[in-house]
C-alpha cells in the first residue's frame, strides 16, 4: 500500500492527545507519517507530544489560525498520494487506516472515504457515518445517535466528516483544498461539495472505525453562532448554480430563518449575515472558478442533496415556547409572583 500522511489539528487539547496518537500507534497499516498541526496551543501540547511521541511531525502557529489553516498546511507538507485527517478528541481502532487505504484503492473515482465514527461514551452509537447537506441549509453527520448495528455495509454518501477521513492528495491540488476563509465549521462539507461538482465520488467504510468524544476543542457558543451563519450563506454561495438556488429559493429562505431563531443569539447570527455580505466579491470570485469546472449537470446536483431540515419543525418550537409562557392551572402567574 502506498504512503499515507495522517494530520491532526491541535489547540489545547493536550488531554486527547495520548488517546489519538496512541492509537495511530497501534495501527495495523504502517505506511503512514503523522503530522501535528498545532494552533497555539498554551496547555503544553507540543512539549508533551514532543517527549512521547517525537516520531510526530510537528507544525507549530503562533495563534490559532482555525482548522482549515491548520490541515491545509499539513496537505502542504504531504508527499504521499493519500492525506488522512483525524481529530484530536479520536481513538482510531487498530485496522481504521487500513481499511480506509484499501477502499479507495479500489476506485480511481472515489476522492475520499468517510469513517464510521462512534461515540466514545457508548460506542454502540453512531457520532457519524458520512455527511449529508440539505436544501435548508443543514449540514448534518449522518445517523448521529442512532444504532450503529444499522450502518454495517459500505456505500456511497455525499460527503465525509474530516474528523476522520482519508483524501486524495491529488483532489486539494485540483481543488485548492480547504477554505482558509471558513476558518472552522462547514469547511468539510465544501470541500466535499467542490469534489461531487467535479465528479468525483465519496464511500462511507464502516469497517474503518475511530472512538470521537466531540467538540473535544471547545468554541463559544457566540462564536459558533457567527461562524455557521456566516458559512452556510458562503457555502450554497460559492458552490450552488443559480438555477438550483431560485428552485430552493423558499426552503434556503426557511432554512436561513429557522437557524437565525433557533441559534438564539441574533447579535452573532446577524453579524455572520454581515460578515458573509461583505464578503460576497470573495465568494463570488471563488463561485465562478468553481463553477466553471463543474462536469455535474443540475439534475444530479440537485439529487446530491435532500429535502429534510433534519430538526424539528419551527412551527413545534414556537408551539412550546407559548406553552412555556402559558401560566399552569393552579400556578401563579406573573403578577402574582411579583405581588407576593
Amino acid at each position: 500500500m502506498a504512503e499515507t500522511t495522517v494530520i491532526i489539528p491541535n489547540w489545547n487539547t493536550r488531554r486527547w492527545l495520548d488517546g489519538c496518537l496512541g492509537g495511530l500507534r497501534e495501527q495495523r497499516y504502517k505506511a503512514f507519517r503523522t503530522i501535528l498541526v498545532d494552533n497555539g496551543s498554551s496547555d503544553g501540547s507540543v512539549a508533551f507530544v514532543r517527549e512521547h511521541y517525537p516520531d510526530v511531525e510537528i507544525i507549530a502557529f503562533p495563534r490559532n489560525r482555525g482548522f482549515a489553516a491548520a490541515v491545509n498546511a499539513g496537505i502542504a507538507e504531504a508527499d504521499g498520494p493519500y492525506v488522512a485527517l483525524l481529530n484530536v478528541d479520536t481513538r482510531p481502532r487498530s485496522e481504521w487506516l487500513w481499511h480506509l487505504v484499501r477502499a479507495i484503492e479500489r476506485d480511481d473515482g472515489v476522492a475520499c472515504v468517510a469513517s464510521r465514527m462512534l461515540n466514545l461514551e457508548d460506542p454502540r452509537r453512531i457520532d457519524a457515518a458520512g455527511d449529508t447537506l440539505s436544501w435548508y441549509g443543514s449540514a448534518r453527520k449522518r445517523g448521529q445517535g442512532d444504532d450503529a448495528a444499522g450502518f454495517a455495509e459500505p456505500m456511497e454518501v455525499f460527503s465525509a466528516c474530516a474528523g476522520a477521513a482519508l483524501y486524495r492528495r491529488s483532489l486539494f491540488e485540483e481543488i485548492g483544498g480547504f477554505d482558509a476563509w471558513f476558518i472552522s465549521y462547514l469547511e468539510d462539507i465544501d470541500v466535499g461539495l467542490r469534489a461531487r461538482l467535479r465528479g468525483y465520488r465519496c464511500l462511507y467504510e464502516p469497517r474503518a472505525e475511530v472512538l470521537h468524544h466531540g467538540h473535544g476543542a471547545g468554541i463559544a457558543r457566540s462564536r459558533y453562532v457567527y461562524l455557521m451563519m456566516r458559512n452556510r450563506l458562503a457555502l450554497f454561495t460559492k458552490n450552488i448554480p443559480l438555477s438550483l438556488l431560485w428552485r430552493h429559493r423558499r426552503t434556503l429562505l426557511y432554512g436561513q430563518l429557522y437557524f437565525f431563531l433557533v441559534y438564539k443569539r441574533p447579535l452573532a447570527a446577524l453579524a455572520g449575515i454581515v460578515a458573509w455580505a461583505i464578503s460576497l466579491p470573495y465568494l463570488l470570485r471563488q463561485r465562478r472558478t468553481i463553477l466553471a469546472a463543474r462536469v455535474v449537470d443540475d439534475a444530479a446536483l440537485d439529487a446530491m442533496l435532500i429535502d429534510e431540515l433534519g430538526e424539528p419543525p419551527l412551527r413545534s418550537i414556537l408551539k412550546a415556547k407559548l406553552r412555556s409562557l402559558v401560566p399552569r392551572s393552579g400556578s401563579p402567574t406573573r403578577s402574582e409572583k411579583e405581588e407576593r
